[in-house]
């Protein structure tokens, strides 16, 4: 059956808009190489007056009340909820994605926006004690000013609502730049936050053709009114938005790749470990920044984890999304797959035993799982961003954090044991910003602070943590009696 494609446009001052020249670009459906989407490919004059109509909003909106911010963000929570439905089939078409994964996405996004309505009440200062003799100082965190939003494909709607919530809670106005992967997904967001009541300007939305990313983001950045910078996705474009930010001094908050380790102690519940390992390993088939990568386990348990791991996984089903039950879908694109397969045959080159899985010549790829990994092989080292998962036999505690932080990344981990004494003591050695101990690799919650070290990333995102990323801390006294000076 011909489904048309979906069509986007751009949201500059509350006006759905095409590109000034007319100019579109196509994402096509990963499986069957329709069209799925059309959008606008902006010009950097279009997203410059998107950040116009931002700044001009800025004054009103920072002004607002906490009370009708709050109001706002939870009328679109629920907004999106409604739309699950319509979600679900714009990130199957775009990118796609499983149902229950588009599922997730809108509960989590939902719980963002509630999270955010929350914390407009929560944007406090503190009185703090001066030497100055009658005088009152205050610190005060106020609005920062234009917000450029930037998420990615992977979790469309999470990554996207994550880049404008807190920022809209406190205070800020917002550009979106949506992903070149999934426009009309994205497109959907900024739709309902508008349908819902936001002022005009206060949410824009830009999208643009993939070959003009770097042109329009760093025109963006360089405008005076651009204040912060939130940018998910890899830490080779993020590396260059930082360069960027740094060259016009723009505070940036930067959530970027990772090779998220799952570590197995020799005293695991090796049920509980498998299980978490496979939801972690192939939640979305991979295509997560928290997603397990490398599974580092003891020597000791080794073979038995080996095995039952190799049974859960073997057992994955895989199709495509006219068929259910599946749970792993398609891959975003070809290249994803000949990543994977660079992996494997490298992995497999050098010693590597596959134990379940393999090399796929399409989008449809089975989950993958190969043991005896060692440093030499690049699937120890690379991101897989797929459904091909290493395993490192290691002994002891020691060896297992060498192992965990022999990486330039440091997102996310776990770590299985049952004396959860040892395991806590084992989290706190190794070097991520989010680790879970006897859970799994992927787990978020709105009010969680959440971010990497080293190359994974700069700041937090979410929470009380987002409201220090997105708001200037002002130091303001009141001199309230008669002051002497020395001239």
């Amino acid at each position: 059956m011909h489904v048309s494609p979906m069509q986007v446009s751009l949201l500059i001052n509350g006006e759905p808009l095409g590109a000034r020249d007319g100019a579109t670009f196509e994402r096509r459906n990963p499986l069957d190489g329709s069209v799925a989407s059309v959008a606008p490919a902006a010009s950097v004059q279009d997203a410059l007056a998107a950040v116009d109509a931002a700044a001009a909003a800025f004054t009103a909106w920072s002004a607002t009340d906490p009370e009708a911010r709050r109001a706002l963000l939870i009328q679109a929570s629920r907004a999106l909820q409604d739309k699950a439905p319509v979600f679900a089939e714009a990130m199957t078409a775009e990118t796609g994605a499983s149902a229950g994964w588009a599922e997730f996405n809108v509960r989590l996004a939902s719980d963002m926006l509630l999270e955010a309505a929350a914390m407009t009440t929560q944007i406090n200062g503190e009185v703090i004690a001066s030497d100055v003799p009658g005088n009152t100082a205050k610190a005060l965190r106020r609005p920062a000013g234009v917000v450029l939003g930037i998420a990615p494909w992977n979790a469309a709607v999470v990554l996207a609502v994550r880049a404008i919530a807190t920022p809209l809670a406190c205070g800020n106005t917002v550009v979106f730049k949506g992903s070149g992967m999934c426009p009309a997904t994205h497109g959907l967001i900024i739709r309902t936050l508008q349908e819902v009541g936001f002022p005009p300007g206060v949410v824009n939305f830009i999208t643009n053709a993939p070959a003009d990313a770097a042109t329009v983001v760093e025109a963006m950045v360089a405008h005076r009114a651009v204040r912060r910078v939130s940018f998910t996705g890899s830490t080779q474009v993020g590396r260059r938005i930082a360069a960027a930010c740094a060259h016009h001094l723009k505070p940036v908050v930067l959530g970027l790749s990772g090779k998220t380790p799952f570590v197995v102690l020799d005293d695991a519940d090796l049920d509980a470990a498998t299980r978490a390992a496979v939801f972690g390993a192939y939640t979305n088939a991979g295509q997560s920044c928290t997603a397990t990568e490398r599974i580092i386990v003891d020597q000791a348990v080794a073979d038995d984890f080996v095995a039952l791991l190799a049974e859960r996984t073997a057992a994955l089903s895989v199709n495509d999304f006219h068929q259910e039950p599946a749970v792993l879908r398609a891959v975003a694109d070809m290249s994803i797959v000949e990543r994977c397969n660079a992996l494997i045959d490298d992995a497999l080159a050098q010693g590597g035993r596959l134990v379940t899985g393999g090399k796929a010549d399409g989008v449809l790829m089975p989950a993958t799982l190969i043991d005896h990994v060692t440093p030499s092989m690049r699937l120890y080292r690379e991101e897989a961003f797929g459904p091909v998962k290493g395993i490192v036999r290691v002994s002891g505690v020691d060896e297992a954090v060498a192992c965990a932080n022999d990486n330039e990344y440091g997102l996310s981990a776990a770590v299985f044991g049952r004396d959860v004494g040892r395991a806590i003591a084992v989290a706190g050695r190794i070097e991520a910003g989010i680790c879970h101990v006897n859970g799994p690799t992927v787990h978020h919650e709105a009010r969680m602070p959440f971010g990497g070290v080293k190359d994974s990333g700069i700041g937090r995102f979410d929470g009380k943590a987002g409201i220090d990323a997105f708001t200037d801390l002002r130091w303001i006294t009141v001199q309230t009696t008669a002051r002497d000076f020395p001239f």
